[in-house]
C-alpha cells in the first residue's frame, strides 16, 4: 500500500537541469497545494515581457494573485476566446510573451480559426496554459478536454506538453519559456502529487524512465501521460511482484514526439506495447506510439487504453477514471491481456487510491 499522503503548499520550482531516475517514485507521499500559484508569480517576477490573459477564469486558473502582483501586466478579456486568442497574437508580434490561462477545451474549441491562423500560422511565441485536461474535472462534457491532444498535434509549428505532477507543473515553465513558437501545455491544478524529484525538472523531448534498476528483464513496454501516471505507479508494483516485467515511461512530450529513450524503447522485443492516457484513445499518446511502430515497420503489439469513441460524463476522478477503464486495474488487466496470462491481482492487491476532492479548498469551484 502507499504511504500515507502528506499535504503541503506549493514548493520551490525545480531548477537546472538533470536526468530522470531510474527509481519508482513512490505515489501518494507528498500531496502539494496549489503549486502554480506562488510558483508562477516568483518565476515571472524578472520577465517583464510575460503577460496573462484570461477569459473570465482568473482565480479558476490560478492567477488571481499574480494579477494582483502584477496588475500592469494582466488583462482579463471576459468570455470571448476568440477575441483573446487574436489580442495575444497582436501582443506577441509587438515583442511581448502572452500567457493565456483557461479551461483547455477553452483554447482550441471556440477559437480555433484564431489559432491557427493569428497564432500557429506565424509561430508567435503564444502560451497556451489548458487546465481541466480530459477527466480531471466534474464538469462533463462541456469541460473536459478529451481531444485536445488529437486537435493540438495536428497544428502546425505548435509544441504540445502535458504535466503529471507538481514538479512537472512548476518546472514546465521554464521550457515553455525557451521554445519560439506557439506551446500548447495540459496543466494541472488544485491539489496534486508529487511523484518526481525537484531536481529533475521537466525537460523538452525527454521522458521518465520510471522502470525500478533492479526490475527483471521486460516483457511488456507501458507508456503513460498525465494522471494516468500516477494509476500506472500503483499497479506496475503489483505486477511486478507477480513476476512480470514491465518498463514504465512517463511522457511528457507528444509533440515533438522523438525522444531517442522512446525511439529506442519502442524497437525492443516486447510481448505487449500499452499506452494509458488521460484522452480519447485516438489522436493522442496511443496514436503518436502507433505512428512511430508503424513507421519503423514494428510489429509488437498495441493496445491503447483511453476514452474508447464517447464522451465522458460529470462524475468525480476516481469514478471516470474507473468507468472508462483508465486506472491501475484496467492497466493490470492489460498487462494480462499482453502477456497471456492472469496474475490473480485484485483491487485490495493495488495501492491505495488518492481520492481527488472535487470541492477541494485547493480550488475555487468544482468546475
Amino acid at each position: 500500500m502507499a504511504e500515507k499522503a502528506k499535504t503541503v503548499d506549493g514548493a520551490a520550482a525545480g531548477a537546472g537541469g538533470g536526468t530522470a531516475s531510474a527509481a519508482e517514485p513512490a505515489t501518494g507521499v507528498e500531496i502539494v497545494r496549489r503549486p502554480h500559484v506562488e510558483n508562477f508569480i516568483r518565476w515571472s517576477a524578472d520577465k517583464p515581457e510575460v503577460l496573462v490573459l484570461t477569459a473570465d477564469l482568473t482565480n479558476s486558473c490560478e492567477v488571481g494573485k499574480w494579477r494582483d502582483t502584477y496588475p500592469d501586466r494582466y488583462f482579463s478579456m471576459g468570455m470571448a476566446e476568440q477575441n483573446m486568442m487574436g489580442f495575444a497574437a497582436g501582443l506577441a508580434r509587438e515583442g511581448f510573451e502572452p500567457w493565456l490561462h483557461t479551461f483547455a477545451v477553452f483554447l482550441y474549441r471556440r477559437p480555433l480559426d484564431q489559432l491557427l491562423m493569428s497564432v500557429a500560422y506565424p509561430a508567435l511565441p503564444v502560451r497556451l496554459i489548458g487546465f481541466l485536461p480530459g477527466v480531471t474535472t466534474p464538469g462533463g462534457v462541456t469541460h473536459q478536454a478529451i481531444d485536445d491532444l488529437a486537435v493540438m498535434r495536428s497544428v502546425p509549428n505548435m509544441t504540445v506538453l502535458s504535466t503529471g505532477d507538481a514538479t512537472e507543473v512548476e518546472s514546465v515553465l521554464d521550457v515553455i519559456h525557451a521554445q519560439p513558437g506557439p506551446v500548447y501545455v495540459r496543466m494541472l491544478r488544485g491539489e496534486m502529487p508529487r511523484l518526481f524529484p525537484t531536481d529533475e525538472p521537466f525537460e523538452l523531448g525527454k521522458c521518465r524512465d520510471l522502470t525500478p534498476a533492479d526490475s527483471e528483464d521486460a516483457e511488456v513496454l507501458v507508456l503513460t501521460e498525465g494522471i494516468c501516471t500516477e494509476e500506472a505507479l500503483r499497479a506496475l508494483p503489483v505486477v511486478r511482484e507477480k513476476g512480470v516485467g514491465v518498463r514504465h515511461l512517463h511522457i511528457s512530450t507528444l509533440k515533438p514526439f522523438d525522444d531517442p529513450v522512446v525511439m529506442e524503447a519502442l524497437a525492443g522485443k516486447y510481448a505487449g506495447i500499452v499506452t494509458m492516457e488521460n484522452h480519447l484513445r485516438t489522436g493522442g499518446l496511443g496514436s503518436a506510439v502507433a505512428e512511430v511502430l508503424a513507421d519503423h515497420g514494428v510489429g509488437t503489439p498495441l493496445m491503447r487504453l483511453g476514452l474508447d469513441d464517447t464522451y465522458a460524463h460529470g462524475a468525480s476522478q476516481k469514478y471516470l477514471l474507473a468507468e472508462y477503464g483508465l486506472d491501475a486495474a484496467a492497466l493490470v488487466q492489460a498487462v494480462e491481456s499482453a502477456v497471456g496470462r492472469t496474475l490473480g491481482i485484485n483491487e485490495e492487491d493495488l495501492s491505495e487510491v488518492r481520492v481527488v476532492d472535487v470541492h477541494s479548498s485547493a480550488k475555487a469551484e468544482a468546475l
